[in-house]
């Protein structure tokens, strides 16, 4: 037996493909083609690395011994996972780029670090990165916060209390009005998401374009089918055409952002309103599959069928734990506690913490505080300000939209306002693009821009790129609640059709009127 055919035997025994054996060891797919055709031979490192990597006498690899070959595998080679099949999200060194930037956020002593960490990012996906991964967590873990490090942001609910600065102004009943906003908060969800849905992703060097050839810039409308045309999908890289657009929908898509919703009144449901952190990493488990989670989500999903359980499951190799993922769930907390912010923000205290720390944490409890504090009152500065008191004054989160409330306050323009985030976080890299604060920032831009005005509001916050659908849900949820369901034209709410897809077991398709009269069912438990 040739080199080749011994190379043949040990991918196709691996179940590699030729394009995968390949990524291992830094060639080219024609090489590996090449070789086991017999044209040509590796040279004498990449034999190395091969008869390493699968445990086997570099005299048997090179002389082709077959019998020797078989023998050693089943003798001396371990069993390992295919690497290169393995998601990058779930993939702890394949994000350590992403690890390294969050621990330098989190003010950890870590510069010493940084070429470590960009050196094995850049190594092939297998197991001697994977080593060197664990490695490095061992060094996230022990990594001590920087003398000076201006903020102080805990993860634990009592601490976070401590460190609010809460209204001292009771909030007013919401009367008898309370259905009309809590189907203006469902439906105002739907329909911002529904809004971004199709453009998650596209960043605004193409967007911006894309919506001014199609006569929808400034943002006004939904984008449709009609809108995409044979030009637009050879001039774009962002691949508008395997989208689904308002003009052919019947009812919501399937969204992260809208399952989250539902997810969370099921939670109410089976639990109570005493839920426990630990319930709502078993709901997880139960009523979705893997695939329906995303970055820090699928990290912690990965994490509770490992074992590991609340807080620990948000820790554990999640370089994502202060992504927007959360932000995005707290929405039903805020619609079943209305007019009672602090309630709003530890029910999203509870959910948050099984997958994010710190400003993870605090922008899902903003956000349902806002929309309790919605329940009260049409002033998007109230509504902001009562969301902030809601988490310490002491973070990064606190300080950054607080910059945009002020900005605002102080005459500084929408123009100025957009320019001056898009300046501070690059949307070219991931981590901005899907951090919490960055697109915290524009929700809060858009709902004082805005007006009150809904689609004016949620056009804002989608054009302006970033997370497109998880920004025009929040904004819109809580324009419904603050607004009411008649706030939203009917040119919005057509499509949607009173009907919500969702990936949830034993839920799938549900109406968005069932949901609202749930809802206020769970209001009455209070």
């Amino acid at each position: 037996m040739t080199v080749g055919n011994a190379i043949n035997k040990l991918r196709t025994e691996a179940k590699l493909t030729q394009e995968q054996f390949a990524t291992l060891f830094g060639v080219s797919q024609q090489s590996v083609q090449k070789w086991e055709n017999g044209l040509s031979t590796p040279d004498l490192e990449r034999l190395v690395k091969i008869s390493k990597y699968f445990d086997v006498s570099l005299d048997a690899l090179i002389l082709g011994n077959d019998n020797r070959i078989v023998e050693e595998m089943s003798k001396n080679r371990e069993i390992k996972p295919q690497y290169p099949n393995i998601h990058r999200w779930e993939f702890y060194p394949s994000n350590l780029r992403t690890e390294y930037r969050q621990s330098i956020e989190e003010g950890l002593d870590m510069e010493a670090y940084e070429e470590i960490f960009r050196a094995v990012a850049a190594l092939p996906q297998n197991e001697i990165k994977k080593k060197l991964g664990d490695i490095l967590f061992e060094v996230v873990m022990g990594a001590k916060q920087k003398e000076g490090y201006p903020y102080i942001e805990p993860s634990d609910l009592e601490r976070i209390r401590e460190l609010r600065k809460p209204s001292d102004k009771p909030l007013s009943p919401v009367g008898e009005d309370l259905e009309r906003r809590i189907a203006g908060a469902w439906m105002g969800r739907i329909c911002g998401c529904m809004l971004g849905k199709p453009i998650e992703g596209v960043r605004t060097a193409e967007l911006i374009p894309f919506l001014t050839e199609s006569g929808n810039y400034p943002m006004h409308r939904y984008i449709y089918r009609s809108d995409i045309t044979p030009e637009t999908t050879e001039k774009y890289r962002y691949a508008f055409a395997g989208k689904q657009y308002a003009d052919e929908i019947d009812g919501m898509p399937v969204d992260d952002d809208t399952n989250y919703t539902v997810l969370a009144q099921k939670l109410i449901t089976k639990y109570g309103r005493d839920f426990t952190p630990y319930d709502v990493s078993q709901a997880w488990m139960k009523w979705q599959s893997k695939d329906a989670y995303c970055t820090a989500e699928r990290v912690a999903f990965c994490n509770f069928v490992n074992g590991y359980t609340p807080p620990e499951s948000a820790i554990y190799k999640n370089p994502y734990r202060e992504w927007i993922g959360a932000q995005i769930r707290g929405d039903y907390f805020g619609y079943i506690n209305p007019g009672n912010p602090e309630l709003a923000a530890e029910m999203a205290w509870r959910d948050a913490s099984i997958s994010h720390i710190k400003n993870g944490i605090y922008g899902e409890m903003w956000v349902a505080a806002m929309l309790a504090v919605a329940a009260t009152t049409r002033d998007p500065e109230k509504i902001i300000s009562g969301g902030l008191g809601q988490i310490p004054h002491t973070s990064r989160l606190y300080e950054k939209i607080t910059s945009v409330l002020e900005g605002y306050r102080g005459g500084v323009t929408q123009k100025e306002c957009f320019k001056s985030i898009h300046q501070t976080y690059d949307e070219n890299s991931s981590h901005d693009w899907c951090h919490t604060i960055s697109n915290a920032m524009i929700v809060a831009a858009a709902l004082l821009y805005g007006k009150g005005d809904f689609a004016k509001s949620i056009c804002m916050a989608v054009e302006t790129g970033f997370d497109t659908d998880c920004n025009g849900a929040t904004v819109g949820s809580v324009l419904g609640m603050a607004y009411g369901i008649e706030s939203i034209p009917e040119t919005w709410t057509k499509p949607i059709q009173d009907t919500l897809h969702t990936s949830i077991f034993k839920v799938g398709t549900v109406k968005i009127s069932d949901c609202v009269r749930k809802t206020l069912e769970h209001i009455k438990l209070s």
